[in-house]
């Protein structure tokens, strides 16, 4: 029996994220259906699956493109996003193509810098900052990212820093406001590169308390919210405009899962209408409609600012 046309995406994941992703993709008039981790293989009549759920992806991502499906993955977790690039090869094997780091940060992170690049000449620098959390998972790994090693791009190497150093305080848009924020365990400086691998220093980091830092190595405290409050994210691009030094910065205030819920479902979207090409991408690379998602994401509702001042 064939699949209904209105079930050709299929979300893995009925937490705070999946459900954000399934109310989207019903706006843009689909029907995803939605399947509990344990029941993955009820969804191998899809043409794309939505990975919503906690880390790790990258085992069942390779399984469904082993189905010959294609993947969108929200996953922001260091080590499983460098697990999903290691795909690229089955990818193409089976001319699938998959997206991964299709969440806040990563992921709209990606469309806002590929977004400022046009005000530019060239660019040579881009720090990203996030506040907030999605879902209880999404807190988990907050939590546990700042008790890692922390990269970072800096004049072609890789440096590595302790997770939860680096204090920096940075402006959001109102009304979350002025935040301290430090480095954590973070793949947006590998996927950063990978838009544009001209940059020579990309910094990621994330607003935390000294309560979040010191208990960081410790299992957390107390449970974590169904949904995070409000959140943040802030996007500084430098470069070359007209000759001299130029910076842009752009952010948004916006519960983070439901950023991540319209990015991923617009990649989705844009997966199931066949304009992406086999391989593993990820959001800001040219390969993917940039423009495209980031309309629809901003159609949902969301929106952006612009720092604008001396």
């Amino acid at each position: 029996m064939s699949t209904p046309a209105n079930f050709e995406i299929g979300i893995i994941g009925s937490g705070v994220v999946g459900t954000r992703v399934a109310a989207q993709l019903h706006t843009l008039g689909l029907r995803p259906r939605i399947a509990p981790l344990r029941h993955a293989t009820d969804l191998f009549d899809c043409s794309v699956v939505v990975l919503a759920h906690g880390a790790p992806h990258s085992a069942l991502a390779a399984t469904f493109v082993a189905q010959g499906i294609a993947v969108v993955s929200v996953s922001d977790n260091l080590a499983d996003v460098l697990a999903l690039l290691d795909i690229q090869d089955r990818a193409l094997a089976r001319k699938v193509p998959v997206i991964i780091g299709a969440a806040c940060s990563p992921g709209m992170t990606g469309l806002l810098v590929h977004h400022v690049t046009r005000a530019f000449e060239s660019i040579d620098e881009v720090h990203v900052a996030v506040h907030g959390t999605g879902g209880p998972q999404c807190a988990r790994q907050h939590h546990d990212s700042l008790a890692g090693v922390s990269i970072g791009w800096h004049e072609g190497e890789w440096l590595q820093r302790p997770a939860g150093s680096g204090r920096e305080l940075c402006w959001f848009p109102d009304p979350v406001g002025a935040r301290d924020c430090y480095r954590y365990a973070s793949p947006e400086p590998v996927l950063l590169q990978r838009i544009a691998p001209s940059l020579q220093r990309i910094t990621a980091r994330v607003s935390a308390t000294r309560r979040d830092r010191l208990t960081a190595r410790l299992p957390m405290l107390s449970p974590p919210h169904a949904e995070g409050t409000l959140g943040g994210l802030r996007v500084e691009v430098r470069g070359v405009r007209n000759g001299m030094r130029h910076v842009e910065i752009v952010g948004i205030a916006e519960r983070v899962a439901t950023i991540t819920g319209s990015v991923a479902a617009q990649a989705a979207r844009v997966l199931m209408n066949g304009v992406v090409q086999p391989g593993v991408h990820n959001l800001g690379q040219v390969e993917v409609p940039n423009d495209d998602i980031l309309d629809g994401v901003l159609d949902s509702g969301t929106i952006l600012h612009q720092f604008i001042g001396k």
